[in-house]
């Protein structure tokens, strides 16, 4: 009997040993969807958060209210026209990172492949992205960008504005993740 004891405490203290959480609440996303001759249409949210297991599965949550805009009344349409933030309000995308090891990052950038589902205004598409990730010490480092398009997610641009919008959306990210 204590060894069937002994037995379960060895699988579980393994099992929450192989867990290893990397994890942020000041995650960077960038989107830009500017055209030249016509204002800049940036914005940024520096308060993403985001989770890396050590099996390589990825999680990231943005609220979109967290946008900022240089010109406030581009942000004030982005929340309430385009996002509609009050009905939607936050992005959020799942996925995993494919070949993924812990043992094979270094201090220097090394390109994976993270496929998942990404999910704003309700609408979710599948989506798959290069990535540069790099671990120094108890910091793991994801960087990464990649084009969406309005449509994708259901982000209706009025006539009146439509060429002032690029028709693809410009979006990076930057993740330092702490060990949790």
């Amino acid at each position: 009997m204590k060894s069937k004891i002994l037995m379960l405490l060895v699988f579980f203290s393994v099992s929450f040993y192989a867990q290893e959480k990397y994890y942020t609440k000041s995650g960077t996303i960038t989107f830009e969807s500017s055209v030249p001759s016509f204002e800049e249409v940036k914005a940024t949210n520096t308060k993403v958060t985001a989770i890396l297991k050590d099996d390589g599965t990825i999680a990231a949550l943005a609220l979109t209210k967290a946008f900022r805009f240089k010109i406030a009344l581009m942000e004030e349409h982005f929340n309430e026209n385009y996002m509609e933030s009050t009905r939607f309000p936050k992005a959020t995308f799942s996925g995993e990172i494919s070949n993924f090891s812990m043992d094979q990052l270094t201090s220097s950038d090394k390109e994976f492949r993270i496929k998942g589902k990404l999910t704003i205004r309700g609408v979710s598409k599948n989506i798959e992205i290069k990535s540069q990730i790099k671990k120094q010490e108890n910091t793991i480092t994801i960087t990464s960008n990649f084009t969406a398009t309005p449509e994708d997610f259901g982000i209706k641009i009025p006539n009146i504005v439509r060429n002032k919008i690029a028709k693809k959306v410009d979006i990076s990210f930057n993740f330092v993740l702490k060990k949790k």
